[in-house]
């Protein structure tokens, strides 16, 4: 006897056994109850998730032979003709396949014949999205005026691609993605009925890489089964998927908080030798600092069986630190997929945790490079941090350590384009000092205007981190005030703009003025178009 798949064997066949779509399940059975029945049905979710296995349920209630009914009998031929695919009057395309406007003509040419042996005749259209826009079209003048004998079951997993006047005459569900939870239920229980020995830390890993889909979760199920030779257990599991268990994602973290890099490549080397998918190896570290994060800033949302292992993490790290480890392994994880060498990027995406550290340049020696420490950090960094490393702050001129240390003498504030210039302010600050003008300056007291439409850019962060570093190039402690208005003179960047402009009309009018230029334009009465004029990039 030939061996049924797992996703085909325990397709569900009654509404009742749909998992986690409690809500599709109960406005259908309400219609269906009520006999208010629409000509046209919008099924839309990701893979995996039930749109067609909803449809031809739907499909078996409207043509049940004991009456259209929320519960078909299961037991009638046009029941068991539908479940086993040979039911006449139930019509199944696949839309990616017959995209022409030619192929849906000829699908509704019988339209206005009545079924052969059902109640209604039921068009499945899956993927409708893919067809044409002439296909639309004329699909929609069915969809408009549909005979009482026709019901129309669309499934997508893109219904942006659909035109609003096919959405306007469907009735939609959204069909949800499954939790991981949902789907290892689902497994243990088919497992259990087909007398499978399975693992839950096994059955887990499996629902958690099916990202919703109890579809793909019963494929790799059944891949499962096959690895371990009748059995499901989690190590194989891991295997199979090329993941790696919470300890190892955790030795890695614990090693970057204690700022240990020879613990942290060693453990890079262990997963090496298992042969681990190094871009689920950080889909694990992300999943991990989202953990960690929450136990830190929202504790009263904490009570997952894995948060015993992120506790001493969230105590070993600063909620900036793991923060700043977030948007890195974000970034590496986009990164991944285009080097060649996984390792090589997953290495350097660590090497890029350890070199940068919120406030790095706070505390460090004059002329000493953020990230150059390692075993001298502590495990824990200062909390008033501040990321550095997306925009780090000039290094300290020669001056003293302390700004209270001021001398006695205090030269006069520098014009303010010079002062920004000098100063090496960059990122965020630098674009607020590059919007603002003094309006007033005394003693250690500066007063900034800082353009009207740019007053999104004061947030007391940002003021903070501009007084404190004008602080440092000055070698004294400055005050400074930034009020939202127009500033009494031209602000650096209207004065850098005016500039660039003006040597842009004097580039026009050389290149108008030009003889080689006029003679090309007399030649073939060509026209010098002035927008398409660009700075020369320079060479690197």
């Amino acid at each position: 006897m030939s061996y049924t798949v797992l996703a085909v064997k325990w397709r569900p066949r009654r509404f009742e056994a749909l998992v986690g779509q409690a809500d599709v399940v109960r406005a259908l059975a309400n219609s269906l109850a009520a006999g208010r029945l629409h000509h046209a049905y919008l099924f839309s979710g990701t893979r995996g998730v039930g749109k067609t296995t909803v449809a031809r349920i739907l499909a078996k209630a409207l043509n049940c032979e004991r009456g259209v009914s929320a519960e078909p009998c299961g037991e009638c031929a046009a029941c068991r003709g539908i479940d086993e695919g040979r039911f006449v009057d139930l019509i199944e395309v696949d839309a990616a396949s017959r995209t022409k406007v030619d192929d849906t003509r000829e699908l509704l040419d019988n339209v206005q014949y009545m079924p052969t042996r059902g109640r209604y005749k039921v068009y499945l259209i899956d993927e409708v999205h893919m067809l044409s826009g002439h296909s639309f079209n004329a699909l929609l003048k069915t969809l408009e005026e549909p005979p009482p004998h026709v019901k129309f079951l669309l499934a997508t997993t893109d219904p942006q691609k659909l035109p609003v006047t096919v959405l306007s005459r469907c009735l939609q569900f959204n069909l949800k993605k499954l939790t991981a939870r949902a789907i290892q239920e689902q497994l243990a229980r088919i497992a259990q009925s087909e007398g499978i020995a399975a693992e839950d830390d096994g059955l887990k890993s499996i629902a958690r890489s099916a990202d919703g889909s109890l579809r793909d979760a019963l494929s790799l199920l059944d891949q499962a089964i096959a690895f371990g030779g009748g059995a499901v257990r989690a190590g194989e599991v891991r295997q199979m998927l090329g993941s790696i268990e919470r300890d190892q994602v955790a030795r890695i973290l614990e090693a970057l908080a204690a700022r240990d890099g020879a613990a942290m490549l060693a453990e890079v080397d262990r997963l090496d030798e298992q042969g681990c998918n190094f871009a689920a190896v950080l889909d694990e570290m992300l999943a991990a600092l989202q953990r960690t994060a929450l136990l830190q800033l929202v504790p009263g949302r904490a009570g997952a069986e894995d948060d015993a292992l992120w506790q001493p993490l969230a105590a070993a790290l600063d909620p900036e630190d793991v923060q700043l480890y977030f948007q890195i392994a974000l970034a590496g994880r986009r990164d991944i997929q285009s080097c060649r060498d996984e390792r090589m990027s997953f290495e350097m995406t660590l090497l890029r945790m350890l070199a940068f550290r919120p406030d790095a340049a706070a505390g460090l020696a004059a002329g000493e490079r953020p990230g150059t420490r390692t075993a001298a950090v502590p495990a824990r960094p200062p909390t008033a941090a501040r990321v550095a490393a997306a925009a780090p702050a000039a290094a300290p001129k020669a001056a003293p350590s302390r700004p209270e240390a001021i001398p006695s003498e205090r030269k006069a504030i520098p014009p303010w384009g010079e002062l920004i210039r000098s100063a090496g302010l960059r990122g965020a600050v630098g674009n607020l000092a590059d919007h603002c003008e003094i309006s007033a300056a005394n003693g250690d007291r500066i007063e900034l205007v800082l353009l009207r439409d740019k007053a999104n850019f004061n947030t007391e962060q940002l003021r903070q981190r501009l007084e404190e570093n004008l602080s440092r190039h000055l070698g004294r402690r400055l005050s400074i005030a930034i009020t939202p208005g127009e500033p009494p003179r031209s602000t650096p960047a209207e004065t850098r703009r005016a500039g660039e402009d003006a040597r842009m009309r004097h580039t026009r009018e050389a290149i108008e003025s030009d003889p080689n230029i006029q003679a090309v334009q007399a030649a073939f009465d060509a026209v010098l178009e002035p927008d398409s004029i660009q700075p020369a990039q320079p060479k690197v």
